[in-house]
């Protein structure tokens, strides 16, 4: 255990790092182009690599050195901060470098990711799963809390330059600590047959399984069509609160980290009570209660109203992800859950890419022009929205977070109106 604390560590530094970063980064985006498209291409260019890099990267995972994979995915990603800030320096930093950037250390971040998870098994003793777990809830939540917070602080004292600064001593920080202790690597036993086909096979059954379980497909669905208006919201939320308070660093980084405090809190409550018996009232009901929260935030055009909204709002993604995935679990077999799991985490990855791309254009082109003073939409909503700066992004946004909680209202009703019709009867006691 005490290799995987020190690890632990290790990466924790390292991601506050990067988080930091990517805030700073697209502050500085924001600054210099006030186009949602150009911020929206940041998280585009990191979405795309990691669609093409899911079909491989777990076999990768599994041939290659562990610890290798994550030294050299640390390495990559502290060479790409001292190449953004060497350009960054010559004042010669452009919008297409970031992307290149962005591209690169997604792919090598998934497989750092991949490796990382399933080292754990090779450090922590059985007894001690549950306490790894719940430390690396930790890992993932308190990095978006603490990041944000320092960020937004430091940005308009040390710019972009200064974090990028504290970036690579954290990579150093990571590689050090990786560089003194050892991961042991599994030994490699015969692939069983469903190992031996190819990753278009392996998707394929994937997609027939599902077929047959109209239940898991209808999950799926529901899901899909929840995480495409949220990422399309997402990619809103970042300029919608730049352009409300002239690119006020500060409420950024506190705005991003209620939603870390939140996460924080809600999976601690989770893990000591559990999840809910109803598991799909949870989860259509964690999905009308991000809607809600997210259609005051929109509305709002001040701090004290964001920060409580985005808090109440992130509340409810560790219900939705431990009803969700409980449900899941119980109703594939395990035998084939790997091939199953993986289409369900394709479609995620896919539903996402199109949210982001679609939001930016939406944006610049259709809702901020109408949403002018002498826009055409502004003489019926510009009594709630405003006109002017952030007024269509606001717009856009409410319409995504409304579209959030009809998903969550169209499931919950459909859901209890055909799941017997259908014979859905398996999931019926959720």
């Amino acid at each position: 255990m005490r290799t995987f604390v020190i690890i632990w560590l290790g990466q924790l530094v390292s991601t506050v790092g990067s988080q930091m970063t990517g805030f700073a980064v697209g502050i500085w985006v924001w600054e210099r182009t006030g186009s949602v498209t150009a911020l929206a291409g940041l998280g585009l260019a990191s979405q795309l690599p990691r669609i093409a890099l899911s079909l491989y990267a777990g076999v990768l995972a599994d041939r290659y050195s562990r610890q290798g994979l994550i030294i050299l995915s640390d390495c990559v990603a502290a060479a790409s901060t001292v190449a953004l800030g060497a350009l960054f320096w010559a004042q010669a930093l452009q919008l297409w470098h970031l992307y290149l950037v962005w591209a690169l250390n997604s792919g090598f971040s998934l497989l750092q990711n991949l490796s990382y998870s399933a080292s754990v098994a090779m450090l922590v003793p059985q007894a001690q799963y549950a306490r790894a777990a719940s430390m690396n809830s930790v890992f993932h939540y308190g990095s978006a809390t603490v990041a944000p917070a320092i960020a937004g602080v430091l940005y308009p004292l040390v710019g972009l330059a200064g974090i990028l600064a504290i970036d690579w001593v954290s990579f150093g920080v990571a590689i050090a600590t990786l560089a003194t202790q050892r991961i042991p690597q599994p030994e490699r036993t015969d692939s069983p047959p469903a190992g031996s086909e190819s990753v278009w096979q392996r998707f394929g059954f994937g997609f027939r399984y599902l077929r047959g379980h109209g239940g898991l497909a209808a999950l799926l669905a529901a899901t899909s069509l929840f995480w495409l208006a949220h990422d399309l919201g997402g990619a809103l939320l970042r300029p919608l609160v730049l352009a409300r308070t002239d690119s006020d660093a500060t409420v950024l980084g506190w705005v991003y980290s209620a939603a870390g405090v939140a996460g924080v809190l809600s999976a601690a409550i989770i893990s000591t009570r559990g999840a809910p018996q109803r598991k799909l009232n949870g989860l259509f009901g964690g999905m009308m209660g991000t809607g809600v929260c997210k259609t005051v935030f929109g509305l709002a055009q001040t701090p004290l109203v964001w920060i409580p909204a985005q808090f109440g709002s992130s509340l409810n993604f560790p219900l939705m992800r431990s009803t969700n995935d409980t449900i899941w679990l119980n109703e594939v077999d395990l035998a084939v859950q790997g091939r199953v799991f993986s289409v369900r985490s394709l479609s995620r990855q896919v539903v996402g890419a199109l949210g982001l791309g679609i939001a930016g254009p939406l944006a610049d082109y259709a809702f901020k022009p109408a949403m002018q003073a002498d826009g055409w939409l502004a003489p019926l909503l510009g009594d709630f929205f405003g006109t002017g700066e952030g007024a269509g992004i606001a717009l856009l946004y409410v319409l995504s977070s409304l579209c959030l909680l009809l998903v969550g209202i169209g499931s919950q009703l459909a859901w209890r109106q055909w799941h017997a019709v259908r014979g859905w009867d398996a999931l019926g006691k959720y």
